[in-house]
């Protein structure tokens, strides 16, 4: 075998993944934030990725954010919104077969870790 195709071969499959990853985070995500009183935060989100870019919404009992900065790297991305009052949050999330984990910082020492499920709801 000549070292081109093995190299073809070798890389071919690494492609499909990230792409196969990066289209099954395109969709609707729902989970619940715990806050340190003990109380619960639905969140939603609607992800597209196209690439690496990664854009959406981001909905919160506070409202709908644009998910801004969004990357996707492998079976990692990250991306910023900006709050009600401008502040900026910085989230990152790994991406699973059925959920993604997701920490948010919400700045001021403040950070938030929990995990998203696909929204199969019409």
């Amino acid at each position: 075998m000549k070292r081109g195709s093995l190299v073809t071969l070798t890389i071919l499959p690494c492609i499909v993944f990230i792409m196969a990853v990066n289209d099954g985070l395109t969709g609707k995500w729902k989970g619940v934030i715990k806050t340190p009183d003990g109380h619960g935060l639905p969140v939603a989100y609607y992800f597209k990725a196209d690439g690496d870019k990664l854009t959406g919404t981001a909905k919160s009992p506070e409202g709908v954010f644009d998910i801004l900065d969004g990357k996707v790297t492998g079976d990692t991305f990250g991306f910023k919104t900006i709050g009600n009052f401008g502040d900026t949050y910085v989230t990152k999330g790994k991406i699973y077969a059925d959920s993604c984990s997701i920490d948010i910082d919400f700045g001021d020492g403040l950070k938030a870790h929990f995990t998203v499920v696909r929204d199969t709801s019409k």
